[in-house]
C-alpha cells in the first residue's frame, strides 16, 4: 500500500455513518480533496456535505465507477459503508460490470468487491484498506464500555470467538450469538442485526454476541463494524455482551455507542485474537 497522502481521495460510499466518518478522518489526516461515488438506495445523501464532489450511480455500474475516478486523476480510493446483501443479487450492471461478473466463480460480497478492486487497479487506482484514516475508531482490548464481565460471559466470549472464527473461515458469516456454551444463532445471508434478533429470542436474555474478522480478511473492502444500530438491536433482544476483535473492528459513533451501552447495561469487550 502506498504511504503517501493522496491529493484526491476516491470514496466508494455504502450505507450508514461509515462513509462520513471516513471523510472526516481523511480530512483530519490532511487529504485536501475527496470525491465520493455514491449508490442510489444505499448512500446517505448527507455525505454530500462532507466531500468536495459526489457522483450518484446505480449498483453494478462498474464502468461508471472506474470512469468517475480515472477521469479525475484519482490514484487512491477507499471503500466505506455496507451494501445491502440483497442488492448484490439485484444488480443492473453495465458492460464492464457484466464482463467482471461473468468471470466470477462465486457471487458473494468478497468476490464482487474483489472484481471492483481489480478493475480499479487496471485503471491505475489503488484501493486502500477500509481502516485507513480510521485508527480512532478501532476497538481496543478489554472492556471499553458498559459494566464488568460476569464469570459466565468470560467463558462464553472465548467459546463464541472460536465458533466465529470457524464460520468466518468457511465464509458463512462473522457473528455468532451464544449463551452458557451453546450456539444460539449464526450469521448468514441475512446479516448481523437479524442474527442478533434470532439469537436474542432463543436466549431470552443474557446472551453474548461475538463478531470476528475472517482469518484471511481483505481489509480493503470487508471490515467488521459495530455502531448505534448494533447496540439498539442488542438492547431490543436483551443481549448482555458484545465482544469484537480488538484492533480489527471499527466502532462507529463511539459517543452514542457508549451512551447506549451504559443505558442498557451492555458490556462491550475487545478480544485479543
Amino acid at each position: 500500500m502506498s504511504t503517501s497522502l493522496p491529493s484526491t481521495l476516491g470514496l466508494i460510499a455504502g450505507s450508514g455513518v461509515y462513509p462520513l466518518a471516513m471523510a472526516r478522518g481523511a480530512r483530519a489526516a490532511g487529504v485536501p480533496r475527496i470525491v465520493a461515488a455514491a449508490f442510489e438506495g444505499e448512500t446517505d445523501p448527507a455525505l454530500a456535505d462532507g466531500v468536495d464532489e459526489i457522483e450518484w450511480m446505480a449498483m453494478g455500474k462498474l464502468g461508471k465507477l472506474v470512469k468517475c475516478f480515472a477521469s479525475r486523476g484519482i490514484r487512491q480510493a477507499v471503500m466505506a459503508g455496507q451494501i445491502a446483501p440483497s442488492h448484490l443479487f439485484n444488480l443492473r450492471p453495465d458492460l464492464k460490470g457484466l464482463i467482471a461478473l461473468a468471470k466470477l466463480k462465486e457471487r458473494n460480497a468478497e468476490s464482487l468487491f474483489g472484481a471492483v478492486a481489480d478493475e480499479l487497479a487496471k485503471a491505475g487506482v489503488e484501493l486502500l484498506p477500509a481502516t485507513t484514516f480510521m485508527d480512532d475508531h478501532l476497538a481496543q482490548s478489554g472492556v471499553f464500555a458498559g459494566p464488568k464481565l460476569s464469570r459466565k460471559e468470560e467463558r462464553d466470549i472465548p467459546f463464541g470467538f472460536k465458533i466465529g472464527k470457524e464460520i468466518s473461515r468457511l465464509d458463512i458469516g462473522q457473528t455468532v450469538i451464544v449463551k452458557n456454551g451453546t450456539v444460539l444463532a449464526v450469521e448468514g445471508f441475512d446479516g448481523t442485526n437479524p442474527t442478533i434478533r434470532r439469537g436474542g429470542e432463543l436466549g431470552r436474555g443474557g446472551s453474548t454476541m461475538v463478531k470476528v474478522s475472517k482469518p484471511d480478511q481483505d481489509f480493503r473492502f470487508d471490515v467488521p463494524v459495530i455502531g448505534p444500530v448494533t447496540l439498539e438491536a442488542a438492547a431490543e433482544s436483551q443481549i448482555r455482551t458484545i465482544a469484537v476483535e480488538a484492533g480489527r473492528t471499527l466502532v462507529l459513533d463511539r459517543e452514542r455507542v457508549n451512551e447506549l451501552a451504559k443505558r442498557h447495561g451492555i458490556t462491550l469487550f475487545g478480544c485479543d485474537g
